[in-house]
């Protein structure tokens, strides 16, 4: 699955992004080829939103690194959007490179990293949502220029029992899972038909990458 990348890490609709003729994505190989550099960036994405927290490692930084990092992300998501596979391959690692850099930074700074008694995820309406075990935790979520809500594991449990819909749908189908994960490393050949064709073909109009 095609995902675009930066601080976000979205994952991008498959239809809409196959439907999009993206030039790196024109065969099969090509498309293995690509993926593997996008499955790369948001594997460090998710690296470094685990240690700093999710959308916090930018605001840790100057503002003129912070402005380089976000022109990195713009040009990745263009090539991956427009690019050929060779462009996306030279981006998606300045991309990996950006992100290294702001560690970095933050690093020498002294910064904070997230205390591991707090878990972030981020929420479809940009905020982020902080669980702790319980109030005691509250004093290790840190905001920095984010709106980040706090939920302790008491309160999850009043949500879970309010929410019966959803429970009812987990309990008869086990394994379901409530998505929205910014972190879901696909197999590439999931999107590729098993129709007769070698790895260099043009990919048919009804796989349509």
């Amino acid at each position: 699955m095609v995902k675009k990348s930066g601080s976000k890490n979205t994952a991008l609709n498959p239809l809409a992004v196959k439907s999009a003729h993206m030039p790196w994505a024109m065969t099969p190989a090509m498309y293995i080829g690509g993926q593997a550099e996008i499955d790369e960036v948001d594997l460090t994405a998710s690296e470094m939103e685990k240690r700093w927290g999710v959308d916090r490692l930018r605001l840790l930084v100057g503002v003129e690194l912070r402005e380089k990092f976000d022109r990195q992300r713009f040009l990745f998501n263009q090539a991956i959007w427009h690019g050929d596979l060779e462009e996306l391959r030279q981006q998606a690692k300045r991309m990996i490179a950006a992100w290294r850099a702001l560690d970095r930074k933050a690093t020498e700074a002294g910064a904070d990293k997230v205390s591991p008694s707090v878990w972030e995820v981020p929420l479809p309406d940009g905020s982020v949502a902080a669980l702790v075990r319980e109030n005691g935790d509250l004093r290790h979520v840190m905001a920095e220029g984010r709106l980040v809500q706090v939920y302790t594991l008491e309160e999850i449990g009043r949500l879970i029992h309010a929410l019966p819909t959803v429970m009812a749908v987990k309990e008869t189908f086990h394994g379901a899972k409530v998505t929205g994960s910014r972190i879901n490393i696909a197999d590439p050949l999931n999107e590729i038909s098993a129709g007769q064709f070698s790895l260099d073909d043009p990919l048919p109009a009804s796989i349509g990458l």
